[in-house]
């Protein structure tokens, strides 16, 4: 038999090389701007949810595919780690690395296809499509020659993007547009993706440096990282206090109750910087529950807004 255990097993590994669990988890970035959206009276169409997931899902499951591709010399003096070094797949099987890359692009075609659909369908702007083109080859650029950002020190700036082309997707596919309102709003986000970005780099700082690959912690060290997550963690939180004073929100969102929310990711990130470990080991404990405090504080902002949409006599 062509298909047998043997091969299931390297199919599966394939898989797990594009880390489809990661963009999986960038779900409640995209769903808190489309709540967002019916928040402001736009209606939920569950088709132009669904599909507007598809397209993003699609294209943050490439990230990994070709990232790991671009970074192959360099995750040769990394270990892989829950949140960080690549998935190791491509150092064990070498022979799959021009497969990563015809995946990652696959991919990447697939996303901009199901956004002509998406715009054909629904008669929106092909800015829409623009939108998901650029947003690829941010991704793509982040190691890829001969921009290559995370090379360069500036590959935290396209991975704190996240923050806003996930979320941007989520309002602009129900809403139909992006106003003052989703920009304003998703300042706190990229915050909070900045303290993400920051603790999935803190774990590989020994192998970046020996990689050749710039990031801030590689240049500044684990001391830097950890302040920045704290500060990162305290801005996120100052935003979502100051963001009611714009009078641009429905009433009905008390963003007192976002402000609490957000002082879980700020507490995690006071106590890694009172901590400070800077031992491999000690920092990756910790840079594991800053990426759990993340998702979980987007998942109650989910939730909350979710809460708001029930109608008061259900």
């Amino acid at each position: 038999m062509i298909f047998n255990k043997s091969n299931y097993i390297k199919i599966i590994k394939f898989i797990k090389l594009g880390k489809p669990h990661l963009a999986g988890s960038l779900f409640f970035y995209f769903s808190i701007g489309a709540l967002l959206a019916v928040l402001f009276n736009a209606p939920f169409v569950l088709s132009k949810f669904i599909l507007a997931w598809i397209i993003i899902f699609l294209s943050g499951w490439a990230v990994h595919y070709h990232n790991d591709y671009h970074d192959f010399e360099t995750d040769h003096y990394t270990k892989p780690t829950p949140i960080s070094g690549g998935s190791g797949i491509l150092v064990e099987h070498p022979e799959w690395r021009e497969s990563s890359r015809l995946m990652a692009l696959t991919l990447i075609g697939l996303a901009i296809i199901f956004s002509i659909v998406f715009t054909s369908i629904f008669a929106y702007s092909s800015t829409f499509v623009l939108f998901v083109i650029m947003g690829n080859i941010l991704a793509w650029f982040y190691a890829a020659p001969p921009i290559k950002l995370s090379y360069r020190g500036l590959g935290e700036f396209g991975n704190t993007a996240i923050a806003f082309l996930f979320p941007a997707m989520g309002y602009w596919s129900l809403m139909g547009t992006l106003n003052l309102p989703f920009f304003i709003f998703v300042i706190p986000l990229l915050f909070f993706q900045m303290l993400f970005t920051n603790s999935v780099e803190i774990p590989d700082m020994e192998g970046d440096r020996m990689g050749g690959k710039m990031t801030w912690i590689a240049s500044k060290g684990r001391r830097f990282g950890f302040k920045l997550i704290a500060i990162s963690g305290l801005f996120a939180t100052l935003s979502f206090l100051i963001i009611p004073y714009t009078n641009l929100f429905p009433s009905n969102i008390d963003f007192r109750v976002i402000v609490i929310i957000s002082l879980i990711p700020l507490s995690l990130g006071i106590i890694g910087l009172i901590k400070n470990p800077l031992d491999k080991a000690s920092a990756t404990k910790i840079c594991v529950y800053n990426l759990a405090s993340i998702i979980l504080a987007a998942f109650l902002i989910n939730c909350y807004f979710v809460y708001l949409l029930i109608p008061s006599n259900v």
